[in-house]
């Protein structure tokens, strides 16, 4: 099925040109919580041609405050075939790489090998994170990376920046600290991150499983106002005159 008439007001608005980079585009969205999976609907709905989806986590009840996939019905499916089932029927021509898998350092090489033309990075874990930032920066492979929406209420505070000029997120400040430390990276690392301090009775610690030891309480509409400013910077980017 090639028609392309659900991309008429897309059409309308950026044109011939724009809409076939994006016909020819391959984009890469790790991890399917709250922001990402917001982000990766919204890059289908821009008409990119070929997509990877990586996330090895299910629905759990807790994810229904704020992510897209979960619904009291899916609780306990795989993300990564929920979000390529809701893919597949907004664009039924898009082409996919479904990896039901958890970021862990040895995979991330493997997966970059396929050579996207751009990665929304969502991963809301320390270490597998940092691995996919610093792979992807010795391979200059276009990246966009999301920080903490968690803690965060005020939407109109969210921004795009360089990862030297986060400030104020805790997450920035440690993937900041840690890129700088092991690994000599101070800049060149694209990211949407907020200042908003989130409070400090909001965060609860964790059993540091999938290489995560805490997090903080989220609201209903943040993640998918940062998974939308995300995707606009992978959309605007493939789009634009070189």
């Amino acid at each position: 099925m090639n028609d392309n008439s659900w991309l008429n007001r897309t059409h309308l608005l950026i044109g011939d040109a724009a809409l076939h980079k994006l016909s020819k585009a391959h984009v890469m969205v790790v991890g399917l919580g709250g922001v990402g999976s917001y982000a990766a609907e919204f890059i289908a709905r821009s008409g990119v041609g070929t997509m990877t989806i990586v996330d090895g986590d299910v629905v759990e009840e807790s994810n229904r405050n704020r992510q897209l996939l979960a619904l009291f019905s899916t609780t306990g499916k795989n993300k990564a075939q929920l979000m390529a089932e809701r893919l597949n029927d907004i664009n039924p021509a898009i082409e996919l790489n479904i990896i039901e898998d958890f970021i862990h350092p040895d995979m991330v090489e493997k997966l970059l090998s396929l050579k996207p033309d751009y990665i929304l990075d969502a991963i809301d874990s320390i270490t597998p994170k940092i691995t996919l930032l610093v792979q992807a920066y010795h391979q200059k492979l276009p990246l966009v990376s999301c920080m903490g929406a968690g803690g965060k209420t005020d939407l109109l505070q969210i921004k795009i920046a360089d990862i030297s000029k986060t400030f104020n997120c805790p997450f920035a400040q440690e993937i900041r600290k840690q890129l700088k430390m092991k690994y000599q990276i101070k800049n060149g690392i694209n990211t949407v991150f907020s200042p908003e301090i989130p409070p400090k009775e909001s965060l609860m610690l964790t059993d540091g499983n999938k290489y995560k030891k805490s997090s903080y309480g989220t609201i209903s509409y943040m993640p998918a106002a940062m998974g939308g400013v995300a995707a606009s910077v992978v959309i605007k980017d493939l789009i634009k005159e070189r």
